[in-house]
């Protein structure tokens, strides 16, 4: 495999496991906020004609939450940052967070499969913008002019998560796949490992438990991230 002579593409996808060690709240945990508030009310395109001023009350809170500025990247969100860096051939990051974590901690090669809540779209003319301020009803779009279609840029439920093709075309050419503080349960991210290993790659898991599709990886590594992913990539940059 030509991952062990130090080269070769690798692709990472991370999850609300990296996240949570910066403070952040996660969606899925027994006391994330999926078990506080009701999907169907303020993540889904229904919700958000039914009852826009709600949604936008919910994910103006985790906007705030996220740019809060004691709100920073981990040991594991630095070290992801420095393997982009420092390995020769291409590093993708594939997130599932909408955090801005990643970019804060020196990464550019990276993919938000589920949108950015620091971004809005317009739900008329679908341009997007960075947007850190909260959003309300009344907002009008700077592109088209609409009225009542500024939303987050996330990915609701019942939506295609973005950039597929180029996430598939990542993983068709891999040679290592890490996988990082997911539970392997959520589609389609859940099944990259299963790409990754028709692509004849190494594949990697590093997470707080063994996650759903842990059978499908080659390696597993339990840990807290900030911890377990530092030292993996010093070990795979030491070659």
């Amino acid at each position: 495999m030509a991952l062990s002579s130090g080269t070769g593409s690798i692709v990472v996808l991370t999850g609300a496991g990296i996240s949570k060690e910066s403070g952040l709240s996660t969606f899925r945990d027994a006391d994330g906020i999926w078990a506080t508030v009701r999907i169907e009310d303020v993540a889904t395109p229904e919700a958000f004609m039914r009852d826009p001023e709600r949604v936008h009350a919910f994910y103006n809170q985790r906007r705030r939450g996220m740019l809060d500025p004691s709100i920073r990247p981990n040991p594991a969100h630095l070290a992801l940052a420095r393997l982009e860096r420092a390995w020769p051939d291409p590093v993708v990051i594939v997130t599932q967070n909408i955090d801005n974590l990643h970019e804060q901690a020196g990464s550019t090669n990276l993919i938000h499969m589920h949108g950015e809540l620091e971004k809005s779209l317009c739900a008329y003319c679908h341009a997007r913008r960075v947007n850190r301020g909260d959003l309300a009803v009344g907002d009008i779009c700077p592109d088209c002019g609409q009225l009542g279609g500024m939303r987050p840029d996330v990915v609701w439920f019942g939506e295609m998560p973005l950039e597929m093709p180029r996430i598939h075309a990542a993983l068709a050419r891999c040679a290592l796949f890490i996988s990082i503080g997911t539970s392997g349960n959520v589609y389609p991210a859940a099944g990259f490992v299963q790409l990754a290993n028709e692509a004849g790659a190494e594949t990697v898991e590093l997470n707080l438990e063994p996650s759903l599709g842990v059978s499908f990886f080659d390696t597993s590594i339990q840990g807290r991230a900030s911890e377990i992913v530092p030292e993996f990539i010093e070990g795979l940059l030491a070659g």
